[in-house]
Order: C-alpha cells, then structure tokens, then sequence
C-alpha cells in the first residue's frame, strides 16, 4: 500500500532554527527508540502505550544542564506542535530512559522539569498524526544549556525558546518519523 506524500510544514520555524548556541562543543543526540529509517516504535505513539523514548547525547563542558524539546512541524496548524518540553536536566547527565513519568518535577532525572506540552498534558505526548495525514517529522532537539533556568511548569514553549536564544552552548536536531495506521 503506498503511503500517503509528506504533509506541508505548519509556518512556523521549529525551535532549534531559532537558536543559535555560542558555544564550539558539538553535541550529537541518539535513541535506540527508532528504526534505522527512523520510524519511532509504536510503544512510543499517544495511538499505543505513549512512552517517552530513551535518549543518550554526548557531553558539554560546562553544561550546567540541558533541555529537550519535541516538535511536530507537519501538524495542521500554524505553529509545530510540541509534544514534550524538559530541562534542567542536569549537566553531568548524557541520557534519560525511556518512559519518564508524566509529572513537572523529576527527582530521578536531578530535579529536572517538564513542562505542558500542546496536548495540555505535562510531560511527553507522543507522535498521533491524523490517519491519512501522511508521514510526520518529529523533531527531538537538545539544547546545552550554560545555567539552570527559573522555570516551573506553566512555562510554554516560547518562553522556554526565548530562554535558550541566549543560553545555549550547543544543540543538536534528531528527527524520527510517525505515520498512523490505516494511512
């Protein structure tokens, strides 16, 4: 069955085009969580168990903390949808495993905090494209972050973006992909 094109970007930039970290280090993200073409296992879809995937990245000096983002760009909407803001995540950490628990502080990730995410909820909301809408890009960005941020979790994602523009060391972008069933 052939799948459906590749829906249009909403038309707003996604969070990492919005950054642009002063640091030097490199910063490179992973997950075991994806296929080798990129499709994010179903465990982690809102259509199946709605389990954040395990990340692993590489270390920055000097990071105090880090902060990830996802966003879905190929929503049908005018802003990507966001299905997952954390930071504070502390910065002699280089992973999360896989299914955090959907609350705003996070003692056993350090005390990092998560925040609402577009589906009103706190914590992750995994890929639920529209069946027939197409193949969906989700954007896992991590973000080294200079100092730990003020934040609890009633910020939304815009003041979370507008923090990192001057607080960033490094980044980097993993995109998976999701497409519904029955598309």
């Amino acid at each position: 069955m052939p799948h459906a094109q590749s829906p249009d970007h909403s038309g707003e930039a996604i969070a990492i085009q919005k950054v642009q970290p002063y640091g030097e280090d490199s910063l490179v993200l992973t997950t075991t969580a994806a296929d080798l073409d990129g499709r994010l296992a179903d465990r982690h879809s809102a259509y199946h168990d709605n389990v954040s995937p395990p990340l692993v990245w590489t270390a920055v000096e000097g990071a105090a903390g880090y902060a990830i983002i996802v966003e879905d760009p190929d929503a049908p909407r005018e802003k990507p949808f966001v299905h997952w803001l954390i930071w504070n995540i502390p910065g002699e950490a280089t992973s999360l495993p896989e299914g955090l628990p959907n609350e705003a502080s996070l003692g056993l990730v350090g005390g990092a905090t998560q925040g609402i995410n577009d589906n009103g909820s706190v914590g992750w909301f995994g890929p639920r494209p529209p069946v027939g809408h197409g193949v969906h890009h989700y954007h896992i960005q991590i973000f080294a972050l200079a100092e730990r941020l003020p934040f609890d979790e009633k910020t939304v994602a815009t003041d979370l973006v507008n923090a990192l523009k001057g607080d960033a060391l490094a980044s980097d972008d993993l995109i998976v992909t999701y497409e519904a069933a029955g598309a």
